[in-house]
């Protein structure tokens, strides 16, 4: 694998570039300022949600990064399970999509936020978030909080592949079963909650690694996802913070490390959020 930087991609199944670190704007209280702030420490690709009130902010803060010369920006909101059913669900793309384009916007990846509406209104919405992408309204379509038996109801159903999985991934919540099933399928995994909240970085374990290469146990905790082949959303509204996170492409973490942390899995006993994949 050609080494990592702030830079690289991951191309997904519809031949969009996504890149391999995200910044998270979930309950940020400064969205506006957080989001200008990770833009100017490098990152290219933010992950808002219609749950989480900060699309505007959002989409406002790209596109004053691009008008004071900034590249090109990766914006993915989601659609709350609330709102799956073939006509709220266009209703909900569609005000979204009227959010972005106010700032001169347009969402390159849209995602059905979980699977809790069931078996029908998920498969309703995504046959809607399908047709939207083919009308050129948004770029790519994925899913989160999804199994493998979510995904592979698509599957049977006929309909298209998503392209990301986004799921709550880290050291103590391995997900094996869903990550084996979106690897065979080529479904990138976006790993949520990548730091576990800031709740384990005195684990012992990690600030082991973490001496063993001088970096913080939020700059491994990053790495190991990276590694893993994941792109993951640190989340910070601290600019210190939101720098330190980027930080994290002039080292590797060896075999031994990774397998140190791996080790760390406690399955679903080791989430740190809601992590609603088992629903039916």
């Amino acid at each position: 694998m050609a080494p990592l930087n702030i830079n690289s991609t991951v191309t997904l199944l519809s031949g969009a570039k996504l890149p391999v670190l995200g910044f998270g704007v979930f309950q940020s209280t400064a969205a506006l300022a957080s989001t200008t702030a990770a833009l100017k420490a490098g990152y290219s690709h933010i992950d808002s949600a219609r749950y989480y009130r900060n699309e505007s902010e959002v989409a406002k803060a790209v596109k004053e990064f691009k008008e004071n010369g900034g590249g090109d920006v990766w914006i993915t909101t989601k659609v709350m399970s609330s709102e799956h059913g073939t006509a709220i669900t266009d209703r909900a793309v569609e005000d979204s999509v009227g959010i972005a384009s106010a700032q001169g916007q347009v969402w390159d990846l849209v995602l059905l936020h979980d699977p809790t509406s069931g078996p029908k209104k998920r498969l309703e919405a995504w046959k809607v978030l399908e047709q939207k992408k083919k009308e050129g309204k948004i770029k790519a379509i994925g899913v989160s909080n999804f199994s493998e038996k979510h995904l592979q109801q698509f599957k049977d159903a006929g309909v298209s592949t998503p392209d990301v999985n986004q799921i709550e991934i880290h050291p103590w919540l391995a997900q094996q079963p869903i990550v084996d099933y979106c690897k065979k399928e080529g479904i990138i995994i976006q790993a949520y909650c990548p730091l576990v909240r800031g709740d384990r970085f005195d684990d012992p374990t990690l600030v082991e690694v973490a001496e063993s290469v001088s970096k913080t146990p939020a700059q491994v905790l990053i790495r190991w996802s990276l590694q893993k082949g994941y792109v993951p959303l640190p989340k910070s509204d601290t600019p210190s913070r939101i720098v330190a996170n980027a930080d994290v492409f002039d080292f590797e973490l060896d075999a031994s490390a990774m397998a140190k942390l791996d080790a760390l899995d406690k399955g679903p006993a080791g989430a740190c959020s809601w992590n609603p994949v088992n629903v039916a």
